[in-house]
């Protein structure tokens, strides 16, 4: 059953679904709500001023609706509710009017006024409470959808698709657990009448959501053991000739980590290693040595990055570097037919030591003569089927991940699992600790003084917005919006532009480019520009609404100034929230930040889709749900390792799974 035989699902409503990432019926029916309303009915013995009340009953006269004036009426109707009847008065609701028949059962949500018995209703619903408390899914929405159409399109799909519900818990686990089916689950977290119900059936899609996911981590595990390492000698002396030629000195952390690289490329196994780090660590760094390290033994490196701009800055960087000793390229979609087939002929013969690049590196297109180590980042998390992909070349490169989202060691080593875990905390010498001011909307004048003292002395500033366009429902500061601000204050003496997510690539790296060459002196974005880019001129980051976002994140972006000995500043502007942003000009540590993340947000703005599609939970979350995780991670690892042979079937649908992804 496709998305668009779900009966109510025109070509309109399949638009707005696929903008909320709903593509599929098995994305619908797993589209779980964000939280829900509780509705019980009030005991009109207890109400006091001013005070919510619910109340359900029958409408007992015609709505009579009262022009006020343009763009503002007001309806009225009698309502019989137990044995009491009261007036009820509501706002520019008067297209509720044709359902509000005499005898109407309805629900009625607002203020009671005991003097004139009369409720202002905020909201109106068509049913009654009957004798217990109603529950009501809230979903996240787009503009052109209603809770009720979502509502209506999950259950019209459940009623389609009847029984064939795949459910990845074995049947002897959810006869351990006491589990309820998966299609009696979905259709009460959709549908609540119970509490308690509701609170076990979460339980039960947490559960088999995370089981799935330590599955796909064990199995990758296991996998990789299977696959040996490639033969190489490298020793300690040849590393440590590189170490001479830096312009810098490497911390202890980034020398241990590569001597654990080291140790991984000479064993008979293929290495699997992340490398994360809090920004400005220097992992960049430990993979060029690691690829010099393979290129000393004979082999091909591949740096997969997921942006041309960062590919550029890391080619750029490894050919000061190492340009003398290895020949290194740059492989993009921008890159020239011509230059091309070069690179891809150089690749073949062995002549090109280190390729950097996007995805296509590793695509069926490009041969490589004897690719030895792929580096990638998060965002690139380097799947079975790329590893099929260059198996089938005759090809088990080592592979070396690095994550800028430095997460606590023990959530690391779960949801890491099949990985080796190497971290760097320390940073180099010379980087100077950034400061970081919290202002309040009344305070701008000072922020703009500030900035102004900054481009005086020839530096650069990132301006950041949460939102690309203006919203009518949202008083958030948008990217156009701010762009005007800053033209007025700044624009006859500086260069100002602007880049967001929505942009095609290839003007969103023009514009990156001319920041990062010193052509434009203020950049106001989104947070596309929060991971990797690297502006050593930039010394000061202005963060508009920073309460909209996690400390994670918030951290992220501050890294991206003071990336030379210039002393930089990151300037958070909110009115809410400031003691949770208080957190931030207390410490620049990475690690405490993502533990506080944690407490405060849960694993949402850590594992989100902005650094990893593989942590993109639906319903699970990895801080408040760490023992089911647990539980998940140790029965996943059983059921691979002694799968009964009547769910075999069941073993096949995940590892297919893994490998489409």
């Amino acid at each position: 059953m496709e998305l668009k035989d779900v009966k109510g699902i025109g070509p309109k409503s399949l638009v707005l679904l696929n903008k909320l990432n709903i593509m599929t019926v098995d994305d619908l029916i797993s589209y779980y709500p964000v939280r829900y309303d509780i509705l019980k009915r009030t005991d009109f013995n207890e109400i006091t001023e001013d005070t919510k009340v619910i109340i359900d009953g029958r409408v007992e006269s015609i709505p009579l609706v009262v022009r006020i004036k343009a763009g503002l009426n007001k309806m009225n109707f009698r309502l019989v509710s137990e044995d009491r009847i009261l007036g009820v008065s509501i706002f520019n609701r008067a297209f509720l009017k044709q359902h509000l028949t005499i005898g109407t059962s309805v629900i009625v949500i607002g203020k009671y006024d005991k003097t004139k018995n009369v409720i202002t209703a905020s909201d109106i619903k068509l049913g009654s409470l009957g004798d217990s408390l109603k529950i009501e899914p809230v979903y996240h929405l787009t503009s052109g959808l209603t809770n009720k159409n979502i509502s209506t399109y999950i259950n019209m799909a459940l009623l389609g698709i009847g029984k064939n519900v795949l459910d990845y818990i074995p049947d002897y686990l959810s006869e351990k657990y006491k589990f309820v089916s998966k299609k009696i689950a979905l259709n009460i977290i959709h549908n609540p009448s119970d509490i308690e119900k509701l609170k076990q059936v979460t339980i039960r899609l947490k559960y088999e959501e995370l089981f799935e996911f330590m599955f796909k981590i064990n199995y990758l595990k296991k996998e990789n053991l299977k696959l040996d390492g490639l033969p190489r000698k490298i020793l300690k002396k040849d590393i440590e000739s590189i170490y001479k030629i830096l312009p810098f000195k490497l911390t202890n952390d980034q020398k241990t980590v590569i001597e654990e690289i080291r140790t991984d490329l000479n064993s008979s196994k293929r290495m699997n290693r992340l490398l994360q780090g809090d920004v400005g660590s220097g992992k960049t760094i430990v993979s060029i040595i690691a690829m010099y390290m393979n290129h000393l033994s004979g082999y091909q490196s591949a740096l997969m990055v997921p942006t041309e701009i960062l590919a550029n800055q890391h080619y750029n960087n490894i050919k000061s570097l190492l340009g003398d000793l290895v020949k290194v390229e740059l492989l993009t979609g921008s890159t020239p037919k011509k230059e091309k087939m070069r690179i891809y002929e150089e690749l073949a013969n062995g002549e090109i030591s280190i390729v950097v690049g996007t995805h296509a590196l590793i695509q069926s297109d490009v041969v490589y003569q004897n690719l030895g180590l792929v580096v990638t980042d998060e965002q690139h998390r380097f799947g079975v089927n790329q590893r099929e992909n260059l198996k089938n070349k005759g090809m088990t490169p080592d592979v070396l991940y690095m994550s800028a989202t430095p997460i606590p060691r023990t959530y690391a080593l779960t949801i890491y699992g099949d990985m080796d875990v190497s971290t760097i905390k320390e940073l180099p010498k010379g980087r100077q600790e950034i400061t970081t001011i919290l202002k309040k909307y009344d305070e701008i004048p000072d922020v703009l003084n500030l900035m102004y003292e900054e481009l005086k002395q020839h530096h650069q500033i990132y301006v950041i917005a949460p939102l690309i366009e203006e919203n009518d429902s949202s008083n958030l500061i948008s990217v156009n919006e701010l762009r005007s601000k800053m033209l007025d204050a700044f624009g006859k003496k500086y260069e100002i532009d602007l880049v967001h997510g929505k942009m095609p690539t290839a003007t969103k790296d023009e514009i990156m480019n001319k920041f990062s060459s010193g052509d434009v002196d203020i950049l106001i974005s989104t947070t596309v520009i929060e991971v990797g880019i690297d502006v050593k001129n930039a010394s000061m980051m202005v963060i508009f609404d920073a309460n909209r976002f996690g400390l994670s994140t918030l951290h992220q972006l501050r890294g991206r100034v003071g990336r030379s000995s210039i002393k930089s500043t990151c300037i958070l502007i909110s009115d809410q929230d400031t003691k949770r942003l208080e957190i931030l000009k207390t410490t620049c540590d990475g690690f405490k930040l993502s533990e506080e993340d944690f407490k405060l947000r849960g694993s949402g703005d850590l594992f989100g889709t902005k650094q990893s599609g593989d942590m993109a939970f639906k319903i699970a979350n990895i801080r408040e749900d760490y023992k089911i995780l647990l539980q998940a991670n140790k029965d996943s690892k059983e059921f691979l390792e002694k799968t009964p042979l009547e769910n075999l079937k069941l073993r096949d649908i995940l590892i297919s799974k893994i490998k489409q992804q």
